[in-house]
């Protein structure tokens, strides 16, 4: 869509824009809410770029003066402590976690700085949607989309196109569906 004096064919749409709605997460989460705790049992299927699974058992306290969770991987041997995400301005969030694997003998703490926005040279948005199908039945979408907003100049007098645009590009992907079963206490 570029009609400026390069010469260059201008992108096809197909290459513009590309939505991928095939995740490459499937994640089944079994909750249970006992006691102020949340006990969990997620499991966790990846199909790209390999096909690969996870089990995961999480106890998380429900009441919000707590700030942590311990998750147990019992295929790996391999267990952590992770602080919730603490948020250190509006879109960039703090998670630090210790851990121990079993196998390897080996304890370590990590840290993670994360953020819905950003990438490189390319704007970015990532974010996660729940949608409560009915009450303890809730899907999660996790989707990401990268854009280039369109942009319209022109010039006169300056050897430049009166008129040139560039169409923009976006890449959208659904990359996480879970599927959250919950059941509660009072249920």
């Amino acid at each position: 869509m570029d009609s400026g004096s390069s010469g260059e064919e201008p992108a096809s749409w197909d290459e513009l824009y590309n939505i991928n709605l095939m995740p490459s997460e499937f994640f089944l989460k079994f909750r249970k809410e006992i006691q102020g705790f949340r006990v969990g049992i997620n499991m966790e299927f990846y199909n790209a770029p390999c096909n690969e699974y996870q089990a995961k058992l999480v106890l998380k306290p429900l009441t919000p003066e707590w700030k942590w969770k311990f998750i147990y991987e019992p295929i790996h041997h391999d267990f952590r402590l992770l602080s919730k995400k603490i948020p250190i301005t509006k879109f960039l969030n703090l998670q630090v976690g210790v851990g121990h694997n079993f196998q390897m003998h080996a304890t370590g703490w990590k840290w993670k700085l994360t953020t819905c926005l950003g990438g490189d040279g390319v704007s970015r948005i990532r974010n996660k949607t729940s949608v409560g199908l009915f009450p303890g039945f809730d899907l999660r979408f996790g989707w990401r989309a990268d854009y280039v907003l369109p942009e319209v100049t022109g010039a006169l007098g300056t050897g430049e196109p009166m008129f040139n645009m560039n169409s923009g590009r976006l890449q959208a992907s659904l990359d996480r569906v879970e599927a959250i079963i919950t059941h509660s206490d009072s249920d």
